[in-house]
């Protein structure tokens, strides 16, 4: 299971004992009401870490991308017919400023990331 599925498990399952800590406490049923609460403590602390490994991983990869020799705005033409563009250079990461890629390297505008200039 990749990072990003097991996140929204590890919320699902948070929404859900939520649900089912105020229902609980509603009904005042003290041993359910501790059982849940542990419970949303054990996962709230595993949702953090699932986050901080992504964020590691993400840097990660921005990394990699940024120690490519060469990188480029690429223009509206190429942006249009990208496919082509792609097979045209080998090794090509494009990277969009709205992606979780973009906004942790920084950038502005559609770049492209080669070892070879373009």
């Amino acid at each position: 299971m990749n990072l990003k599925q097991e996140l929204q498990t590890l919320n699902d399952k948070l929404d859900k004992f939520r649900r089912k800590l105020a229902a609980a406490e509603k009904r005042d049923d003290p041993g359910v009401t501790i059982q849940f609460k542990r419970e949303i403590a054990t996962l709230t602390k595993r949702i953090a870490n699932v986050k901080k490994q992504q964020n590691r991983e993400l840097g990660k990869e921005g990394s990699t991308v940024k120690d490519l020799k060469f990188s480029r705005v690429l223009t509206k033409a190429e942006q249009a017919d990208m496919g082509k563009f792609k097979k045209s250079v080998k090794g090509l990461v494009v990277v969009h400023p709205m992606t979780a890629l973009g906004r942790e390297m920084g950038i502005k505008q559609v770049t492209g990331f080669a070892a070879k200039e373009f």
